[in-house]
């Protein structure tokens, strides 16, 4: 795509167009490819990885930049970087109808695999293959929602599917080792137990050692408390994603 300007062109590749329809205007930004779903979804927090250009268009694909009158009327300020984040938030990605496509299928798949690697079956204690997983959405006849990110959508489909009872599903257990000094377990172990499902074995030394089971939604909560309470002093590592049998033998 070349962007026509007065004196200038400027040749632009691999760039999406997000627009904004607002005060019976159309505002336009030049993004890079796939940036824009990482900077929706949070991955991506840098503007100056998600924009090709800094500035909001009426038309990207002519090179016709919004005036000041413009932003202010439509938006009612002149601040560029709050008007793009808007535009970025609310506007709509303009892509062809394959890439969209590919994208939804690409979102299908990464959430079944979510639920895949994050549940077993509660009564074998074994995962569930991404096709099994693939099916069951296709029961709660789910469609993917391209505005919001795969693991909010993968925590959704396993409410639903234990809910309408389609699939029997267990978050599988995080098994974990968690490292500190005597001194720092001291202060904070009062807290950290609650947070573990299931504790398997404890060292006790000049250091401090746990292994055991946890829910995933806890692993964020306890990095969060070892960081805090122990200004990084202490460690914890994922040993494994589930609480299975020898073999790990899918259905």
């Amino acid at each position: 795509m070349v962007i026509q300007q007065p004196n200038t062109q400027v040749k632009l590749t691999n760039v999406s167009v997000v627009r904004l329809r607002k005060g019976g205007k159309r505002f336009e930004i030049a993004c890079y490819k796939n940036k824009v779903m990482e900077w929706r979804t949070q991955v991506e927090t840098d503007l100056d990885e998600v924009l090709q250009i800094h500035s909001i268009f009426l038309n990207v694909s002519k090179g016709q930049v919004a005036s000041k009158d413009d932003l202010i009327k439509c938006f009612k300020t002149d601040d560029e970087e709050k008007i793009i984040q808007e535009i970025l938030k609310k506007g709509e990605l303009q892509v062809s109808e394959k890439e969209r496509s590919h994208q939804l299928d690409t979102a299908w798949r990464d959430i079944a695999t979510i639920v895949s690697e994050s549940c077993v079956n509660p009564e074998s204690k074994r995962p569930y293959t991404v096709t099994m997983i693939e099916k069951a959405m296709g029961d709660l006849h789910l469609s993917v929602n391209p505005n919001k990110s795969t693991k909010s959508q993968a925590l959704d489909v396993m409410k639903q599917l234990q809910e309408k009872k389609i699939l029997p599903l267990q978050r599988a257990q995080m098994k974990v080792r968690i490292t500190m000094s005597a001194k720092d377990n001291k202060k904070i172990r009062e807290n950290l137990l609650p947070l573990v499902s299931k504790v398997e074995d404890e060292d006790y030394g000049e250091e401090y050692e746990m292994v055991g089971t946890i829910d995933p939604g806890q692993y964020r909560k306890i990095n969060e408390l070892l960081q805090e309470e122990t200004k990084g002093r202490a460690q914890m590592e994922l040993l494994s994603l589930r609480d299975t049998e020898e073999g790990d033998e899918r259905f």
